[in-house]
């Protein structure tokens, strides 16, 4: 790869999650000069490592999804992910689910064994109907990577956009995920089988919108992939990647401040902690959004009313060295609570642990040995918890109760091994630990910097995506601009990077800078639009599906889109609305 490029301007990206070390090499493959300031040691934020000797962990991801965001971004910096040297390792099954009945249900790409496992709890019309799910899953998927992932959504008039608003129904985003896997499961175990995947994006599968179903079609339908050597394989080579495009990174540099201009419409670079300033013609901030704007920029009410908005969960996470294997364990293993509603609601609407959690096993040990010795197994232990609440309430979790902190640490600890034993039959898990890591609410905010703790940033709920979501430019400065989990498209690594390409052009445009990638939605190796292909692989007409109410309905959202646009307060009210009717 050509290294070389001419000067487009300066750039300083604070933070090198994958948002910021992506947006850092795309902006210096169009010829930016950009320095990299990261508080941390390490690059890539939550997806980062743990190491315990020959013990190796993920400390945040550990399921790669939606694999064509990480293709298309290598591609479009003139590389590849097996140029770079990063091995993608199938995991199949899926994931092994259990069930407080000590049943348990395998998911898998492989539609034949499917078919067995579907029909076995539903009957044999159960796979049609679960063909219908995917049909379903599917155009929420593609609808949502054409018109959302690879869109920018500057302000409400981008929802009338007329490529995108006749879809906008398609994504059933005013129902639940729960609700529309009703309308293809009879039975609570395959409903709560195919919505668990809500708690990826810090929601629960009650609240969260149908649209977020793309998460269980991505899984059935493309697969769970592993770096091998880690998740932060795929940050290390697009920090690689930069560094050869001319990216200059300054580790263990926190930031004091965004500076800006006398008059404080225009950022002009970073103040970091040590007094010392950096110039630049851009910021990009990947530090947590809620954080940035309320320690990194003056004061305002922008900041008071982003610290009000709905953030997303938190979690205590534990990462075991152990001294042999488990065999009873998958690389995925999900142990869902029986009373699961209710687990959600301690979580989300109280802000607690609950008191029987569902929650995430990863053994990435099994699909690669390298994370663990000979013999041996890595275990990571994902418990879904509420985040913190720091204004004085007297519900939810306390930052400030160190003995509340240790019982709940101990308690979950304990309803891990006890319910993998009740349900897998495993035996003598907690001698088998030799060495524990620890992540809780506390200490994803202390590490990271996320407010409340969430480590998923701020909730997606219908009013806090799209248009409602903060922008990807700073409305009041110029020349700033973020990138990651609060800002649009939204959480998630694939999403990140498809966030760091809308960005990047965003830049870009603004400063009058040629793209140096493809301008076009295509994604490498797909067939060519039907406009470029002849014979029998020409592409012929199909008939319209959309109904006349279909066609009125879009008439009236595009209606009240424009309403919202104009007299944004209505937001305000229809969200208050949808909260009193559940």
């Amino acid at each position: 790869m050509d290294g070389k490029r001419g000067r487009a301007g300066t750039a300083v990206v604070i933070g090198a999650g994958v948002g910021g070390v992506s947006t850092a090499a795309r902006l210096a493959k169009a010829g930016f000069d950009v320095t990299v300031v990261e508080k941390n040691s390490f690059t890539g934020g939550r997806c980062s490592l743990i190491h315990d000797n020959a013990y190796r962990f993920d400390q945040g991801p550990s399921l790669l999804l939606l694999p064509r965001f990480f293709t298309e971004a290598f591609h479009d910096l003139g590389t590849s992910l097996e140029a770079e040297g990063v091995k993608l390792l199938k995991c199949e099954p899926n994931y092994q689910i259990w069930f407080a009945d000590g049943k348990s249900i395998e998911l898998s790409t492989d539609l034949a064994r499917m078919k067995l496992e579907v029909e076995k709890w539903e009957g044999k019309d159960g796979f049609e109907r679960y063909l219908g799910f995917l049909q379903e899953s599917h155009r929420h998927y593609e609808v949502s990577v054409i018109h959302v992932l690879r869109k920018n959504f500057g302000s409400f008039l981008s929802m009338l956009r007329p490529s995108f608003l006749p879809f906008l129904l398609d994504l059933h985003p005013f129902e639940s995920v729960y609700s529309r896997a009703s309308r293809y499961f009879s039975t609570e175990r395959l409903r709560r089988t195919f919505t668990f995947g809500s708690m990826y994006m810090g929601m629960s599968p009650y609240d969260a919108p149908g649209t977020y179903s793309l998460l269980q079609y991505t899984e059935l339908a493309e697969g769970i992939w592993y770096p091998e050597g880690g998740f932060h394989r795929v940050i290390e080579a697009l920090v690689s990647v930069g560094k050869r495009l001319g990216v200059n990174y300054r580790l263990s540099t926190p930031v004091s401040s965004v500076t800006l201009s006398p008059d404080g419409r225009t950022a002009t670079g970073v103040q970091l902690a040590s007094g010392e300033q950096l110039n630049a013609d851009v910021v990009v901030v990947n530090a947590d959004l809620v954080y940035a704007y309320n320690n990194l920029f003056p004061p305002s009410n922008r900041a008071k009313s982003l610290s009000k908005k709905a953030a997303s969960c938190s979690s205590i996470s534990f990462y075991w060295s152990m001294d042999r294997v488990i065999p009873e364990l998958l690389t995925h293993n999900i142990f869902l609570a029986d009373d699961y509603r209710e687990s959600f609601d301690d979580i989300f609407d109280r802000q607690l642990m609950p008191n029987e959690p569902s929650f995430y096993v990863n053994v990435p040990s099994r699909v690669d040995p390298t994370a663990a010795p000979r013999g041996k197994d890595s275990v990571v232990v994902l418990v879904p918890v509420g985040h913190l609440l720091e204004d004085g309430a007297e519900r939810g979790l306390s930052p400030r109760s160190d003995q509340d902190w240790a019982k709940m640490i101990a308690r979950a600890r304990e309803t891990v091994f006890s319910t993998i034993e009740a349900r897998t039959g495993a035996r003598g898990l907690r001698e088998a630990v030799v060495n524990e890591y620890v992540n809780t609410p506390a200490s994803w905010k202390e590490r990271f910097n996320l407010d409340k703790g969430a480590i998923l940033g701020i909730s997606h709920s219908f009013f806090n995506v799209l248009s409602f979501r903060p922008s990807t430019k700073h409305p009041d400065i110029e020349g700033c601009y973020f990138v990651g989990a609060s800002t649009h498209p939204g959480t998630g690594v694939p999403v990140c990077l498809a966030g760091s390409k809308i960005t990047a052009e965003q830049i870009l445009d603004a400063s009058g800078v040629v793209r140096p990638w493809p301008n076009n939605d295509d994604d490498p190796g797909t067939a060519p639009p039907g406009k470029n292909r002849v014979g029998i692989d020409r592409v012929l007409s199909v008939p319209s599906t959309r109904s006349t109410i279909s066609t009125v309905a879009v008439f009236i959202l595009g209606i009240l889109v424009l309403l919202l646009s104009f007299f944004p307060s209505l937001a305000v009210s229809l969200q208050r609305v949808v909260g009193l009717a559940k």
